[in-house]
């Protein structure tokens, strides 16, 4: 077992310093991706900084710090103005009110459907701006690796009543996130711990799964993708079930420091849970490492990926 310092729960919904503030600040996630997507959506207006504050009656710092999640004070009339001026659709309009609206926490469980609509997906825009994921995958291969065909296999048992035009875009959506470690310029790391459970849970059928398998294999052989299956043989290595989680960093700037701190996804059910604490992201990390230690070496992986999708299709 490795020593994770498990203390009681991970973190409530404002788990952090004395007195429940937020330790280091208030610049918190559900802020900053309110900033990134108005930043988006003013560049996609052809807007400047300065142009938009202006139709805001705004000093153009006030807009750099709410781009930026500095803000210390957000008005959701003033949200539904930036969308208005910037031509932004009513559905993602509304759950960028509901960012507005949520708490200055430095941990933050995302309840589905509380004040953010349940389709309106947090973790893409985050992941879309990581640097660096380290992620361990315990029931189903991460979304960055996944085939068209398992993706719309997973899609087809998660939303049953949606048409083929519907599920076609969602595909569609999984597969452009996956431009992230594709693209030719920065293209982001990732390091993933695979539990040997994933080669065997069925997801679609034989050849979906034998196709599935090949492209982790292949996958594996970029630069910037690595992958180990932790077997079966391993055990429990944390001694306690963290769930699949993944660790995402945002790069550094020129004095050497984040961009942003690392965060923590923990998907549920009925809700995603985000955290920010150092103490939380530490947690993680020793976790992944730990995880990593008691998996097979990358070449073994890549055989036992390898193998596994042979016997598929056999």
């Amino acid at each position: 077992m490795c020593d994770t310092q498990r203390s009681g729960a991970v973190a409530t919904n404002a788990s952090s310093g004395s007195g429940g503030q937020p330790a280091g600040g208030s610049s918190t996630l559900p802020r900053r991706q309110l900033g990134r997507y108005l930043r988006d959506w003013r560049t996609q207006a052809g807007l400047t900084i300065a142009e938009a504050a202006k139709l805001m009656e705004w000093g153009a710092s006030t807009l750099q710090r709410l781009e930026k999640g500095q803000a210390d004070r957000i008005r959701t009339i003033d949200i539904h103005e930036l969308c208005r001026i910037y031509g932004i659709p009513d559905a993602l309009a509304e759950g960028l009110t509901g960012l507005a609206q949520q708490a200055a926490v430095k941990s933050w469980w995302h309840a589905y459907g509380d004040l953010i609509p349940e389709n309106f997906d947090i973790y893409v825009g985050l992941e879309a701006s990581a640097h660096r994921l380290r992620s361990y995958q315990s029931e189903l291969v991460l979304g960055l690796l996944q085939t068209a065909d398992y993706a719309r296999a997973l899609n087809q048992l998660g939303f049953p009543e949606d048409s083929v035009d519907e599920l076609d875009r969602r595909v569609a959506l999984r597969m452009q996130r996956q431009a992230l470690i594709t693209r030719r310029h920065s293209p982001a790391e990732i390091d993933v711990v695979l539990h040997e459970s994933v080669l065997h849970r069925v997801v679609g059928d034989a050849k979906v799964m034998a196709a599935q398998l090949r492209h982790l294999a292949d996958s594996s052989t970029r630069s910037n993708v690595t992958l180990r299956v932790l077997p079966f043989a391993a055990g429990v290595p944390l001694g306690v079930s963290t769930g699949p989680f993944t660790v995402l960093e945002f790069g550094t700037g020129s004095t050497g420091q984040p961009v942003e701190p690392p965060v923590v996804y923990a998907e549920g059910f009925t809700g995603d849970l985000y955290l920010e604490r150092r103490v939380d992201v530490r947690r993680y990390d020793r976790a992944h490492e730990c995880l990593q230690r008691h998996a097979l070496d990358i070449q073994s992986s890549r055989h036992l990926l390898r193998q596994v999708a042979k016997e598929y299709v056999a």
